[in-house]
């Protein structure tokens, strides 16, 4: 009988560790306001992607920096859902970064699981990221959330 309660619990632990990681899949977790706030522009600046290092122009408004890996399904659907934005809204742009590729970049910003989407502003700031598949509601509000954000219609 023990050793059913013992299952029984960590069936339970598991289920509400699974729930409350699928809650957390593809939100959006913006950089604290106050940090971004009039801040100086620096080349070198760790927070700040630039073109040349995207190897893609910035979008005019934000871009989505996504991280994937070759062998990675969620990336593909992420994929998807940001390329579809961007084709509405032209002030967009969506790169995707191999982080086999770009190990420098996966250290410098923690990135930790694919996809891994980086918000840039216009300047190339990064203001937030989305950790996970995104879909498009996290997406857009993501953009909304954005400096200068675009509109969800």
């Amino acid at each position: 009988m023990d050793r059913v309660l013992l299952v029984l619990a960590l069936l339970a632990v598991a289920a509400v560790l699974g729930l409350w990681w699928r809650s957390r899949n593809g939100r959006y977790t913006a950089v604290d306001p106050a940090l971004l706030v009039d801040a100086p522009v620096d080349v070198a600046d760790d927070s700040r992607l630039t073109a040349r290092e995207l190897g893609a122009p910035l979008g005019a408004r934000a871009t989505f920096v996504q991280f994937s890996s070759e062998v990675c399904a969620p990336c593909r659907r992420t994929h998807a859902v940001l390329a579809q934005l961007v084709a509405e809204h032209d002030d967009l742009s969506h790169v995707e970064m191999d982080v086999v590729e770009h190990l420098g970049l996966v250290r410098r910003f923690g990135i930790m699981r694919t996809p891994t989407t980086l918000l840039l502003d216009a300047r190339g700031v990064v203001v937030g990221r989305l950790s996970g598949a995104t879909d498009r509601r996290h997406a857009l509000a993501a953009l909304d959330s954005c400096p200068g954000g675009v509109s969800a219609a």
